[in-house]
């Protein structure tokens, strides 16, 4: 059983940085696609940042140049770094892995209910 579980969110200022976390257990073979999940009250969930078993990532358009997502396997936790963050990035985090790869998606690896496993969020909260 694939457990995920994320920390690190907390209220800051804007312009502030966060480091979220989020430590992986339960699964076997190396091809899972990871990623990033917000979802802010009222509004759809939606992809901030993907990466691929191979290291490769992608992420949206309004967090880039400011988040960066990473993965350290010898520790199975993935990472998201957000720097200069603003009060719109203000939502409920969530850590997000398929067992299939991050390439068998192809753009659909954007759509949170492509997505098998789910930590239970953390929260992050922007103030201006």
């Amino acid at each position: 059983q694939v457990q995920l579980v994320e920390s690190g969110g907390g209220s800051v200022q804007a312009g502030g940085s966060l480091r979220l976390s989020c430590a992986a257990s339960g699964y076997t073979g190396s091809n899972y696609c990871m990623a990033w999940f917000r979802q802010a009250p009222g509004k759809e969930r939606e992809g901030v940042a993907v990466i691929g078993s191979d290291g490769s990532a992608s992420h949206a358009d309004p967090v880039k140049d400011r988040f960066t997502i990473s993965k350290d396997n010898a520790k199975n936790t993935l990472y998201l770094e957000m720097n200069s963050l603003k009060p719109e990035d203000t939502a409920m985090y969530y850590c997000a892995a398929d067992r299939r790869p991050c390439w068998f998606f192809g753009p659909r690896r954007w759509y949170w209910y492509e997505y098998g496993y789910w930590g239970q969020g953390t929260q992050v909260t922007v103030s201006s």
